[in-house]
């Protein structure tokens, strides 16, 4: 059945104040039912999936047709994600702190579910899962708007996991599917206020700033990826190449891929080329998409590129595209990362442990490597099970969201009478 938007959010205030006395063991066993729907039903995802895929080609590339696209192996992950969000201990009623105050009254500061959390993401289905997963863990009534795109994915994936958290006790409307995937709908999302108590938008950065600079109710900036690896004089050569490899090629529609290298002076002439040969020729070799090298001026004579333009250090190519700088000193790094990254993911390359710590304290980002591809910064990867997004901001919470992101607090008093 198709719903309005306004219907939706009704259903899902209503859903908000049920789900607030499900037990976390009814919720495991919901999730659970939700992981083998996903399993038993594989099928008819695949055959929704087909539809989206056949639809979006030829209009978006063949890098986002990627992350559009479902196999078994991408469907098994994402119950495979819902099984380990089960495993996790329930953030909600933690103690996060607790005082005892002269008169006698205890203040325990808890852990409570956000509410509503609306997500508006783009074309990658096993969001949707990863999505329901985390806010049901977290005590929260979730409300799905997908892209176009990834619909008929998305909306199975949604009425599949509706039945299966009922067979548990939850009512259905806990998760929810906008069907109107126009510009209105998020703007409704936006503006929900009353209904929606937190948004959290994934996407690239035309939906980011949409919804930063219009929506009235709370909002998470979660990340566009402009994410750089620093390559120091001091680095080991292999590991820059395997590091380098791994970060820009491993999948690079997502937005922890890395868009941008840097690499000390000292250091270009060695590695530089060695970099150009696998993500050029090696790939070609392979029968593999090689990387296009946009290269300044002092870097393009060891590689296999073209000439750079300013605009290339302040894009997400979310493909396969690098853009080369050769710096003179960590400082220079840190300096040109501040000025031009999404607060998102960065890396140093290095042996040299004070280079190391003032790339750590300098760098502006919610998650800074050391020896290290940026491809981990993923909720799976730092053990949450899941995640809802990237946050790039300062506020609540910042790095891969999880459970415990997902979850306000209140302050619970306990007296015995004491009066002001």
């Amino acid at each position: 059945m198709i719903y309005s938007t306004q219907e939706i959010l009704n259903k899902a205030k209503i859903a908000k104040q049920t789900l607030t006395y499900a037990s976390e063991s009814t919720i495991n066993t919901a999730l659970t039912l939700c992981a083998k729907a996903l399993r038993d039903n594989m099928q008819t995802i695949l055959d929704a999936n087909k539809v989206d895929v056949e639809k979006a080609r030829g209009v978006i590339s063949d890098v986002m047709i990627d992350r559009l696209s479902l196999n078994a192996d991408r469907i098994e992950g994402m119950a495979r994600g819902i099984d380990e969000v089960v495993a996790l201990p329930s953030p909600v009623g933690e103690i996060l702190s607790s005082t005892t105050r002269p008169n006698g009254l205890v203040i325990n500061k808890t852990a409570v579910p956000l509410g509503v959390v609306a997500i508006i993401y783009e074309s990658r289905p096993n969001v949707t899962s990863d999505a329901i997963s985390l806010c049901l863990k977290s005590g929260n009534v979730c409300v799905l708007r997908g892209g176009k795109e990834a619909y008929n994915t998305s909306k199975t994936i949604v009425e599949l996991l509706k039945v299966a958290i009922e067979k548990a006790g939850l009512t259905p409307d806990a998760i929810n599917i906008i069907d109107d995937t126009s510009r209105e709908s998020a703007t409704a999302l936006m503006t929900a206020v009353g209904y929606v108590d937190m948004l959290i938008p994934r996407g690239g950065a035309g939906l980011i700033k949409a919804c930063v600079e219009n929506a009235t109710v709370p909002t998470i900036e979660t990340g566009t990826g402009i994410c750089h690896t620093y390559i120091d004089d001091s680095a080991d050569i292999d590991m820059s190449v395997s590091i380098v490899n791994n970060a820009k090629t491993s999948r690079p529609s997502v937005c922890n891929a890395m868009e941008v290298l840097l690499v000390h002076r000292d250091i270009a002439k060695e590695v530089l080329p060695k970099i150009s040969d696998t993500l050029t020729r090696d790939r070609q070799d392979r029968g593999l998409v090689p990387v296009l090298l946009k290269c300044d001026d002092i870097s393009l004579p060891y590689m296999t590129g073209v000439p750079s333009v300013q605009e290339d250090y302040d894009t997400e190519f979310l493909d396969y595209i690098l853009a080369v700088k050769v710096v003179d000193s960590v400082d220079d790094a840190i300096d040109h990362i501040n000025t031009h990254n999404t607060r998102h993911s960065e890396c140093i390359i290095s042996n040299n442990n004070e280079n190391i710590s003032k790339f750590e304290r300098g760098v502006d980002a919610s998650c800074v490597y050391v020896n290290a591809s940026t491809r981990f910064t993923d909720g799976g990867e730092f053990g949450f099970g899941a995640e809802i997004g990237i946050s790039t901001q300062k506020g609540h919470p910042r790095g891969p969201m999880g459970l415990k992101e997902l979850c306000t607090y209140k302050y619970v008093i306990h007296g015995d009478g004491q009066v002001r």
